[in-house]
């Protein structure tokens, strides 16, 4: 188990933070510094669990089957017209991750990525259906050599920040870090109608592990 980079400065920062606090406590009122640090080694330990970041190798690697992109809980799993790229409908699968989730987005498939775009928005709570098209997100499609898969991050009413590390025209390879999102998402996949999906609404999923579909051909 790492501390993923996107968590470095904000613990430096938060660390220098409860010292400082705690200096001035012990300073003004001594007495109470058994409690607060008690109280700061808590928030340290919330937010140092948000950025871990363990290491997740695939199963099976197979362009053909879909592995959840995030940890969480699928919120969502119905049909749905993806407007912005593919044009088209498609079988639509969102993850939902809470504060207490690995936050590290992976890539489900491998292939090129085709397209990437970020969009400013609104912060819903993110397993609000209108999150998907409202708030600030990104989009990635990545071509498996047999059919487009289409991925969206989508920031939450916690979450401010969307990061996303690949490039269009960039190789990928199966379960590689996509990506990040702080403090509480969502991940929505856009799959072909004929696609087997494995999970049901409810199911909590984990990146790299679960597998959510498999593709036909």
């Amino acid at each position: 188990m790492t501390i993923h980079k996107e968590g470095h400065k904000i613990l430096a920062v938060l660390a220098a933070g409860l010292a400082l606090a705690n200096l001035l406590i012990y300073r003004l009122a001594p007495g109470f510094l058994p409690l607060a640090g008690a109280v700061s080694l808590l928030i340290f330990g919330l937010i140092l669990q948000f950025f871990r970041h363990p290491r997740r190798e695939i199963l099976e690697s197979d362009n053909n089957i879909v592995y959840a992109p995030a940890d969480g809980r699928v919120v969502a799993i119905e049909e749905a017209e993806e407007t912005e790229y593919l044009k088209e409908r498609r079988l639509q699968v969102s993850i939902f991750m809470s504060p207490l989730n690995v936050h590290v987005n992976r890539n489900p498939v491998g292939g090129q990525v085709r397209y990437l775009k970020h969009h400013p928005g609104k912060y819903l709570a993110a397993w609000l259906p209108k999150s998907s098209t409202e708030n600030e997100r990104t989009t990635v499609v990545i071509d498996n050599g047999g059919t487009e898969i289409l991925l969206r991050q989508i920031a939450g009413a916690m979450a401010k920040r969307i990061r996303n590390y690949l490039q269009v025209g960039q190789e990928v390879r199966q379960g590689s870090e996509m990506g990040f999102i702080k403090f509480g998402s969502r991940v929505d996949v856009f799959l072909p109608l004929n696609a087997e999906v494995e999970v049901k609404t409810g199911d909590k999923v984990k990146g790299n592990k679960t597998v959510i579909a498999r593709l036909k051909g």
